[in-house]
């Protein structure tokens, strides 16, 4: 099992948990990203340079994700792409993405983007929060602890 990052988007804080993470549990996680990212120095800890474009990193994960592995992302699509290869995926607010939900998100997000190009001013996803931050590594730590 590994855990992928598309670490463009992902805060900073859920970083830091990913990396005490993958040292505690001796798990190998990837950042990906379209420009470089600083790790600490560690085995477990890699980071993956892809170039600059739409979806770019977000293919590069679906590409190399596994069945059992473990993607975070805010990303539905990429998402959904991890779910259909079997993967598990891990927003990080802390929401996980199932084969029972990620239609409904995908619909959503459709909706959502059919109102920003009709004008409608949809707003914003709301502030990062402690309790997010919590939500998060509970989540992590569930999922490291089950797939043990």
């Amino acid at each position: 099992m590994r855990i992928w990052v598309d670490a463009d988007a992902c805060p900073n804080v859920i970083k830091d948990i990913l990396f005490r993470a993958a040292d505690r549990a001796h798990v190998t996680l990837t950042l990906v990203a379209n420009q470089p990212v600083r790790i600490p120095p560690s085995p477990y800890i890699k980071a993956l340079q892809v170039p600059a474009g739409f979806d770019v990193a977000d293919d590069r994960i679906v590409e190399l994700t596994e069945a059992g592995d473990l993607v975070i992302t805010a990303d539905i699509p990429l998402a959904a792409g991890v779910i259909e290869k079997g993967g598990h995926a891990l927003d990080p607010r802390g929401e996980t993405y199932t084969k029972d939900n990620i239609r409904e998100r995908l619909a959503v997000r459709k909706l959502m983007d059919e109102l920003r190009s009709g004008g409608v001013d949809t707003g914003g996803p709301a502030t990062f929060s402690n309790a997010d931050r919590q939500a998060f590594a509970n989540k992590l730590d569930r999922f490291l602890s089950d797939s043990r």
